[in-house]
């Protein structure tokens, strides 16, 4: 296992990275990545306790969480972050495994709920495009390539794609709260009326996952650690700012949609545009054209939401293949102009689309069981990733306590322990509740019938979450060994692991 502190894994001569990261682009980036349009709709499913909820993880997952990464992102800034640190901490053939499965939940989630909810919302409400139609299909493929090649551009040119899909997300959301607002005060706030905001444990159960999905990803800009000015000083700082935003960008629109928009109308694929549909009435004869505008700016938003994960997740994901724990050494390669790992990108894409073509098939066209399903694997490989990322962190805080910090959080080790062991509780509640849907449930005797809450049976949903795991088990172990057997013909001696 290397020790060294300064470097990346591996990086060619000839791919060069370029410092161009600032602390507002880190903010910026972070704030692209974490907050999800397509899961605010999905919490406010979640009746008046959704907005407990949100608060009250924000305050117990949230907070212990950024703190973490804080700590460990500017103590560890190398490019490829969270690679480093599982590969710091428990050695290559670990990280490669574990990156896949965080890498591998972007071109999912892109190919899955972000796509569908764009078209289903540029269908609503722009242009119709219909259902499984050519015109559906050449939507979906634009928006996942438009989202890939964005993340092949230089990132001195790609920060300020997600820069203004930040801004953007951020002012519609607050656009959609103060308009409504201004409609609970004319027309009353009848989504309030027999809501009961008392958290119960089903609505946890229900919940947890989502939320821990929503919230999670302030590690992602270090994936670019090494395209940072100042990541010591800047990362601990840009994320303070962009967990607080992304607090109130969440809890604010769920009690906004919930407030004026009645329980039984609230869908997670259509949520928050449907919401819009009835606030933006207020406007009078402008609502049309500002809603065909607000859904232009939500598309343009889960466009650049993908766009900065796959941005940062690609980068980890390369770095892993550079540092030979993932097939070919040439997958990690970095272009020598562009300063992107071209190669990782487009694998993205193909990933992303024959997923968005394998959940349109099996689906038969019903949007918003895929997106209900697509969404939860995204959820699920994501956390599985998680359950050795916050290990990796706490054993480099013990092993590794000479490294220089300038950021620790507060109360030195025990502190740092504490937000570590909430975190982990937090992500394996989260996990299991993910993969296993309705066993938590039933174990305390709560009523859970499978179909009525997914809307597909128990063995399709399984298919493709246990499915996916599998899968992607499976690719990952070939992957290491292929990577050892190509360094072992060329004589390069593999790390210990």
């Amino acid at each position: 296992m290397s020790s060294n502190l300064t470097s990346p894994p591996t990086r060619a001569a000839t791919s060069p990275l370029q410092r161009s990261l600032k602390r507002y682009d880190i903010t910026a980036m972070a704030i692209a990545a974490v907050i999800s349009f397509d899961t605010v709709g999905q919490i406010a499913t979640g009746g008046g306790e959704a907005a407990t909820w949100t608060a009250v993880i924000a305050l117990l997952f949230l907070v212990p969480y950024a703190l973490l990464f804080a700590e460990t992102g500017a103590a560890f800034p190398q490019e490829g972050g969270p690679y480093v640190w599982v590969k710091l901490a428990f050695g290559r053939s670990t990280a490669a495994l574990t990156t896949l499965m965080y890498w591998v939940t972007n071109p999912i989630w892109l190919g899955g709920s972000l796509v569908f909810l764009a078209a289903q919302t540029w269908d609503g409400f722009v242009f119709p495009l219909g259902s499984g139609t050519v015109a559906d299909y050449t939507f979906k493929l634009l928006f996942v390539w438009t989202a890939i090649l964005t993340a092949v551009v230089s990132l001195r040119r790609g920060k300020w794609i997600t820069t203004a899909g930040a801004v953007m997300k951020v002012l519609a959301l607050a656009v959609f709260t103060l308009t409504a607002v201004f409609y609970g005060v004319r027309h009353g706030f009848d989504g309030l009326t027999g809501t009961s905001f008392a958290p119960t444990t089903a609505g946890f159960l229900a919940l947890v996952p989502i939320l821990l999905f929503a919230y999670v990803g302030f590690e992602a800009p270090n994936a670019a650690g090494e395209e940072m000015h100042d990541p010591q000083r800047d990362v601990p700082a840009a994320l303070g700012r962009s967990a607080a935003v992304a607090a109130g960008c969440y809890l604010l629109p769920v009690l906004a949609l919930l407030a004026v928009v009645p329980a039984h109308q609230v869908t997670g694929i259509g949520g928050f545009m449907e919401g819009a549909r009835l606030v933006f009435g207020v406007y009078g004869g402008a609502a049309g054209a500002l809603l065909k505008i607000t859904a232009v700016m939500f598309v343009f938003a889960l466009l650049t939401q993908g766009s900065a994960w796959m941005i940062v997740s690609d980068r980890m994901q390369a770095m892993a293949a550079a540092d030979g724990g993932f097939f070919s050494r040439g997958l990690g390669a970095f272009h020598p102009r562009l300063g992107t790992p071209v190669r990782t990108n487009l694998l993205s894409g193909a990933v992303a689309t024959v997923f968005m073509l394998v959940a349109m098939r099996v689906a038969d066209g019903d949007a918003g069981a895929v997106f209900a399903v697509v969404l939860t694997v995204a959820v699920t490989t994501l956390l599985l990733s998680y359950l050795v990322v916050i290990p990796a962190l706490v054993a480099l805080r013990i092993r590794r306590a000479d490294v220089p910090r300038p950021y620790r959080v507060p109360f030195g080790t025990r502190g740092f322990l504490l937000c570590a062991a909430l975190v982990y509780a937090w992500i394996l509640i989260g996990s299991w509740a993910a993969l296993f849907p309705g066993v938590l449930e039933q174990l305390v005797g709560i009523d859970y019938v499978f179909h009525d809450v997914w809307g597909v049976s128990r063995a399709m949903f399984e298919t493709f979450t246990l499915g996916t795991v599998a899968v992607l088990l499976a690719v990952g172990l070939v992957g290491v060994a292929v990577a050892r057997r190509q360094d072992a013909a060329r004589g390069v001696a593999y790390a210990a692991d």
